[in-house]
């Protein structure tokens, strides 16, 4: 056989191998996109009627350009998270993988990987069940990386189960401006944050590994948003060694977020932590903060509907280890070593202080309706006191003893929830 005959065949047998491949390499991050199977998924979704089911065969898939559905009542199904793969390495159109405008919306058991920018996002649907999905940038954290990977915002009614998000430069998995809402056993690493609920109004977020990133799980209220949330649970879950240091974007919410941070609760009202396996987080395993300690522009009086403070905190029967040996930022480090000794540990609570003083008592204590209560054995709570300038940093347990009313389950009709 003549030597550019052999040559040919090897071209193509790499070639083969890196199509069918379900785990990206150096080689399939260079294999151009079958323009047949591109093409036949993006017809498929744009013809797409309610009750169809378009399959994701098992392979490696490129896909350059990004891919929308806009009819409601269609299901998405691969063979696997692993084996039924869109690749958007080479992406050179669309800001999201894949972007979904519709209701009644299912998609399971396949991968989105290396997104120019979001890998999933679904926008302004109800009744949406996202099961078995892995999104993952494959080059490892940096801020190159999309925002966001399950990103369902402005949803209603959704399940987010069985899935993984690896990478993110904002958050893994995110739910914001939702109502009623189940996360559950998912698995988040390597991502900026690794679960956030932002502005969601009933959520239960329980049987989760958030892991690696650099922050666990956070529950957050922002301002100059069309709904103000709310009412979570966040309980069974095993936040640890989440100590990757933030790589999220300037001047982004996250970005603030100290590395090393377990769960963070950021001017969120009625929240529960409860039943959760939290260890080994470097800054601390929970924070409770306000608007106010996050960096950004303080001139939220413009916002006159927002509130800046996290209130009606319930806390309890967490497993609290480790933690709090090498809190990022230099103030932090300063402060653990002021107060506990250069081989000591900053407590497993820390909340920085800030309380609306229109909600206080005549002693100048949050009114039991709005206050932070922490039942969870021995566990203590450090006040930065950063309303004052850290002028009377208290470390106590004594005075967040109380409790709250429990949150009832989030119930999703006809979602298996």
């Amino acid at each position: 056989m003549k030597n550019y005959q052999k040559a040919s065949l090897v071209l193509l047998m790499l070639s083969l191998l890196a199509g069918c491949s379900g785990k990206n390499s150096d080689s399939a991050s260079t294999t151009p996109p079958d323009d047949g199977f591109q093409k036949e998924l993006q017809t498929r979704l744009i013809t797409a009627k309610s009750g169809d089911i378009i399959t994701i065969p098992a392979g490696f898939h490129p896909i350059n350009r990004g891919l929308s559905l806009n009819v409601s009542g269609v299901t998405i199904k691969g063979e696997g998270m692993d084996k039924s793969v869109l690749s958007f390495k080479g992406q050179v159109q669309g800001a999201e993988g894949l972007l979904v405008n519709a209701s009644d919306f299912s998609i399971s058991d396949l991968a989105i990987e290396d997104t120019r920018g979001d890998a999933l996002k679904i926008n302004e649907g109800s009744n949406i069940v996202i099961q078995r999905v892995r999104t993952e940038w494959t080059g490892g954290p940096k801020e190159e990386n999309g925002a966001y990977g399950i990103y369902p915002v402005q949803t209603q009614n959704v399940l987010l189960e069985d899935c993984v998000a690896i990478g993110a430069s904002d958050a893994g998995i995110y739910v914001g401006q939702s109502l009623n809402v189940i996360v559950r056993n998912n698995r988040a690493e390597f991502n900026v944050a690794g679960i956030e609920i932002e502005n969601t109004i009933g959520a239960d977020v329980y049987g989760n590994i958030a892991t690696n990133n650099t922050g666990g799980i956070l529950v957050f209220n922002m301002p100059d948003l069309p709904q103000e949330g709310h009412s979570a649970r966040v309980f069974d879950n095993k936040v640890f060694a989440n100590n990757t240091e933030n790589f999220g974007a300037a001047g982004t919410p996250v970005s603030s977020v100290p590395a090393g941070s377990g769960i963070v609760i950021n001017a969120n009202d009625r929240v529960e932590i409860f039943a959760n396996d939290i260890k080994d987080n470097n800054t601390a395993n929970l924070i409770i903060s306000s608007y106010y300690s996050t960096g950004f522009d303080s001139s939220i009086e413009v916002a006159e509907n927002y509130d800046p403070y996290p209130e009606t905190i319930f806390v309890y029967d967490n497993n609290f280890s480790g933690g709090g040996s090498a809190p990022d930022g230099l103030d932090l480090k300063a402060l653990k070593v002021a107060m506990f000794g250069i081989g000591g540990s900053l407590p497993d609570i820390l909340w920085d202080g800030y309380v609306n003083p229109a909600n206080l008592d005549k002693d100048g204590l949050l009114r039991p309706e709005f206050a932070i209560c922490v039942d969870n054995g021995s566990a203590q709570v450090l006040n930065a006191d950063l309303a004052n300038g850290s002028d009377n940093i208290t470390v106590d347990g004594a005075q967040f003893h109380c409790t709250h009313k429990k949150l009832p389950p989030i119930v999703l009709p006809n979602l298996g929830g």
